[in-house]
């Protein structure tokens, strides 16, 4: 049977190797740094290849990690670049207030007088909290903090998502100096 992409979760990336043994450096996605490790076998997007974790331990921002199969330096390097998926139904129920980056894209974004800005086509995270990346009919891409003051309602059952932004939100004016 196949899968569609919607239908898997991005986990992790495979970063540069790390020693002589095979092991890579990987990016996790996620809250918990080891939680790819916990489902198994992870594949990429197409599903054409699998790997096995053999052992992980996370090291800063990085998790170390051993495939089965994957016994040297040179394998190891092939490996760079290659993104790590699973089955969405692999994944436990969100709890409340919770979402999975990927049941947020596609979903319409509606402002507070019911105009639709566009759709939302990927989550992001630069540092300082999660953005939506937001798409609209014309023009470029915009980003919306993913907070409950931005975005008071999120309804998967409806493919929408609420937004309340101020006023000024997509002026293109100079700042005007505060009073002090």
């Amino acid at each position: 049977m196949s899968i569609s992409d919607d239908q898997r979760v991005l986990m992790a990336l495979i970063g540069a190797a790390h020693g002589i043994r095979g092991e890579v450096r990987v990016k996790p996605f996620g809250d918990d740094p080891l939680s790819f490790t916990d489902y198994g076998v992870l594949t990429t997007k197409d599903g054409t290849r699998s790997f096995e974790v053999e052992s992980a331990r996370a090291k800063k921002t990085v998790v170390i990690t051993k495939f089965k199969g994957i016994a040297d330096r040179n394998q190891a390097e092939e490996l760079n670049g290659v993104e790590l998926y699973i089955r969405r139904d692999q994944l436990p129920e969100a709890g409340e207030d919770e979402f999975y980056y990927s049941d947020l894209n596609g979903l319409a974004v509606i402002d507070q007088s019911g105009e639709t800005l566009g759709k939302v086509i990927s989550v992001q995270d630069f540092g300082a909290g999660d953005l939506l990346e937001i798409r609209p009919r014309r023009g470029g891409t915009f980003y919306i903090p993913f907070t409950r003051e931005f975005v008071p309602e999120v309804s998967l059952a409806e493919k929408r998502l609420n937004v309340d932004l101020p006023e000024n939100y997509f002026s293109e004016g100079e700042p005007e100096p505060s009073e002090g």
